[in-house]
């Protein structure tokens, strides 16, 4: 298989599943109340902005990839023992640039919009992993204006460069976790062997 001229589908359900049932308790553990209608805990974000010991990096030419700077694990992931481990293990195959849990208030709705940076088409990027912790029935993800219909620790590769947009028409959040990281030969393999 030539991966240069492999031609990947907008999503790809992957041979990944974790377990929520520890995914959830560590979420609860770290979750803010009371915010507006979405909320971002970072779990892994770039080294100088968790610890400020780090000098800022210099300007690099191009940021998509998340090469211009080194990536620490935040307090929260430190306080996450299962994350971590989710973590670790895409660690040992490629770079894992950002980590976060992303939260959606119930009702609420994420415009469409791209991800410019976000596709493995894209010759400099990163691509993004999406595991839904909390993922009710009233949870409309569209990408191309099609539902993904991702259930709870399910693993997700989407191409994000794409429209997308999120419509919570539920009475509880949306949580889920994603890991960006950069595309290697194993990411492109296990990707374009499970379209």
């Amino acid at each position: 298989m030539n991966l240069t001229e492999t031609s990947y589908k907008d999503r790809v359900k992957l041979p990944l599943s974790f377990d929520v049932e520890k995914l959830l308790p560590e979420f609860e553990a770290l979750k803010l109340d009371g915010f507006e209608y979405y909320n971002v805990i970072p779990l892994q974000s770039p080294a100088h902005l968790v610890d400020t010991s780090i000098p800022f990096p210099p300007p690099a030419e191009d940021y998509a990839d998340g090469s211009w700077c080194d990536w620490l694990g935040t307090k929260e992931l430190e306080n996450s023992p299962y994350i971590k481990s989710i973590v670790a293990k895409f660690q040992e195959q490629t770079k894992v640039t950002l980590v976060r849990l992303l939260r959606l208030a119930p009702n609420s709705v994420v415009k469409e919009h791209r991800d410019v940076t976000l596709g493995l088409e894209v010759e400099k990027s990163v691509i993004r992993l999406t595991i839904p912790i909390l993922n009710k029935e009233q949870i409309e993800f569209y990408l191309n204006d099609t539902i993904v219909d991702m259930k709870p620790g399910e693993c997700w590769y989407m191409r994000l460069t794409d429209p997308h947009s999120v419509i919570n028409n539920g009475n509880t959040e949306r949580v889920n976790l994603t890991i960006d990281m950069i595309p290697n030969d194993w990411l492109r393999t296990l990707i374009a062997e499970n379209q």
